[in-house]
């Protein structure tokens, strides 16, 4: 039986990102997917700058639209947009952009082996084996996990998650004049929900209409999109895909390695709070542990993470909480020229939220903030779980 050096499960942004980077290395890799690439996955497919960057010398990043308008919305009312000189988000189609990143690892040495479900992991300490759905087993020396949070390796290391939402997405095709109105431009509407908010994201003949909010409110996150998509003059035309999601965001000190099985991008619950981003999260956590893998230096993925992913998510559990409490004095923030200026640095990767919420002026709003009272919000029904 052959052992691999590596064994990456799950082929998303993560899981090429680490394999690309460890096979490039001469490590032994061998990719395994459950599905087949092409597939639709469930993603808004707006790519910051920060997922740029980090793709930039592996694969022509398949872009259907680069945006440089932004229009914001507080629950469809107090309207605004915005434009900047340059683009600010570039929205790629998953399944495009997560096939070019295969063809990369696979190029750098990486093996390949789709519809195959991982079952179990068991590990001691000269190696790792997985059980597969059809009974036979692959042995590796080292695991990278990066199926998702809900995948058989999360739970084999002990992930733990301090907020869970529930995403729900429309995949629509657009006839000439929709496309037209919304060429370059992407909206964001914060929602009625707390820490809720939707979004359009342009992709050529298609938008991605979609809504997010805490998972517990499967009723009322639905009603969201059905409201949202009315309100946008979008109920009737065809949807090439209804699907939904639950994003999870790791507690801080909660495990990213067990052993020899380590995990990266949503199987580590490693994204963005406040926006819920996770592409870049997952590219470069992906290329740390592949990074580690190769350097046979397991233990330096996880202070990587601590140094360079951990200080962005305390920051953006700190945007979240100004959300949750201050929606309106939000919006109005953006409405301002250096508000927007903030949001544009942060979508094309010239400063993260941690970075700007150390500001000197930033600190003192926040401060301001914090000592007055959280305004009352009308009580919202019970929500159905989902």
């Amino acid at each position: 039986m052959i052992v691999w050096d590596l064994v990456v499960v799950g082929a998303g942004p993560a899981g090429l990102s680490a394999a690309y980077t460890a096979a490039r290395a001469g490590v032994r890799t061998l990719v395994v997917e459950r599905a087949e690439h092409p597939r639709y996955k469930t993603c808004g497919g707006g790519l910051i700058g920060t997922s740029l960057a980090a793709v930039r010398d592996r694969i022509e990043v398949p872009a259907h639209d680069r945006v440089d308008r932004v229009t914001f919305t507080r629950e469809g009312r107090q309207e605004f947009t915005r434009r900047h000189d340059s683009p600010v988000v570039t929205m790629v189609r998953r399944e495009e952009f997560d096939d070019r990143l295969r063809a990369a690892a696979v190029a750098a040495g990486a093996q390949m082996r789709e519809r195959v479900a991982v079952r179990a992991i068991e590990q001691d300490p000269e190696g790792v084996r997985l059980r597969l759905a059809d009974g036979t087993t692959i042995e590796a020396r080292t695991v990278i996990g990066a199926d998702g949070s809900s995948g058989v390796t999360a739970r084999h290391v002990g992930v733990r998650y301090r907020q869970v939402d529930l995403g729900l997405e429309l995949e629509v095709a657009v006839p000439p004049a929709e496309q037209e109105r919304w060429r370059g431009r992407l909206l964001l509407d914060w929602g009625a929900m707390p820490g809720s908010y939707g979004w359009v994201f342009p992709k050529g003949d298609r938008l991605t209409v979609g809504v997010i909010a805490a998972r517990g409110a499967g009723e009322g996150t639905r009603d969201y999109l059905r409201r949202f998509v009315d309100r946008l003059g979008l109920t009737g035309l065809p949807a090439e895909h209804d699907s939904g999601h639950l994003t999870r965001c790791r507690e801080e000190d909660s495990p990213l390695r067990n052993g020899r099985v380590l995990v990266a991008g949503d199987a580590a619950g490693l994204l963005e709070p406040w926006s819920r981003e996770g592409i870049s999260f997952a590219l470069r956590s992906g290329e740390l542990a592949g990074a580690a893998v190769a350097a046979g230096e397991l233990a330096g993925y996880e202070r990587a993470v601590g140094e360079r992913l951990v200080p962005s998510m305390r920051a953006g559990y700190r945007l979240l909480d100004l959300f949750i409490r201050r929606p309106g004095v939000f919006h109005a923030l953006l409405a301002t020229p250096p508000g927007f200026r903030m949001f544009v640095r942060f979508c094309q990767g010239r400063a993260s939220f941690d970075e700007m919420l150390e500001r000197w002026p930033i600190r003192a709003a926040l401060a301001v903030l914090d000592r007055l009272p959280s305004p009352r919000r009308p009580a919202l029904p019970t929500p159905a779980r989902p």
